[in-house]
């Protein structure tokens, strides 16, 4: 049986987690997308700002519902094949808005992270580049079922990383970059494209649990 395709080109949600406007993941945020498009896929370029949520609130969630801003990024991550969050390091784990909007938007019914493929890419001035804000950002998004891309991208020293046409000063870390958005992009096309990959979510390692028997945001 001949595979069973998408019309259309590729869809990636592309946003960046920091709310300050010279933000350096906003401009990683930026360039991930061009790299997306100048690779023939559409990137669909968003900032946290754009989905602004309160603090998670079991009795608000129970009185009105889920927010706007939760159910905007919904309607974001559904619309489009796969996502990619260029994210801060915050005392070594993630942004606490990040994860509130996280925890929102786990609130909602079909699961919307479940099952997508995500990529993750930092900025910082520090000498590892929030690659440690990284691994704690998998955690959540595994644990809801996202299939996040082993590697990751962290820029260091990011204050004097960008040239002024918004691509790297460094050559290799450009191509890297690319590289690397570009094998994303060709997983996704498999896991889109071909229906043949079987989707499984774990909700640990080696512990398959259905969705309907568990509660995300708080248990």
């Amino acid at each position: 049986m001949p595979p069973v395709t998408r019309p259309g080109p590729l869809r990636i949600l592309v946003f960046g987690a920091a709310l300050r406007a010279g933000s350096s993941n906003a401009r990683l945020a930026s360039l991930v997308a061009r790299i997306i498009s100048d690779a023939g896929a559409t990137a669909d370029l968003a900032s946290l700002r754009d989905f602004d949520m309160p603090l998670y609130d079991g009795d608000r969630e129970e009185h009105e519902g889920l927010p706007p801003g939760a159910l905007a990024l919904r309607d974001r991550i559904e619309r489009n094949d796969a996502f990619v969050i260029s994210s801060p390091e915050y005392n070594a784990s993630v942004p606490g808005l990040l994860k509130n909007a996280i925890d929102w938007v786990s609130r909602v019914r079909p699961q919307p992270f479940r099952t997508k493929n995500a990529m993750l890419v930092s900025a910082s001035p520090s000498l590892i580049g929030g690659n440690r804000g990284l691994w704690a950002l998998r955690i959540p998004l595994e644990h809801l079922g996202t299939r996040v891309y082993p590697d990751m991208f962290s820029l260091a020293d990011s204050y004097r990383a960008f040239d002024e046409d918004g691509t790297l000063a460094d050559p290799g870390l450009q191509q890297r970059l690319t590289d690397t958005v570009s094998a994303f992009l060709s997983l996704v096309e498999a896991d889109v494209r071909y229906v043949c990959l079987e989707r499984r979510w774990y909700e640990f390692l080696g512990d398959r649990t259905e969705a309907s028997v568990t509660q995300r945001a708080e248990e």
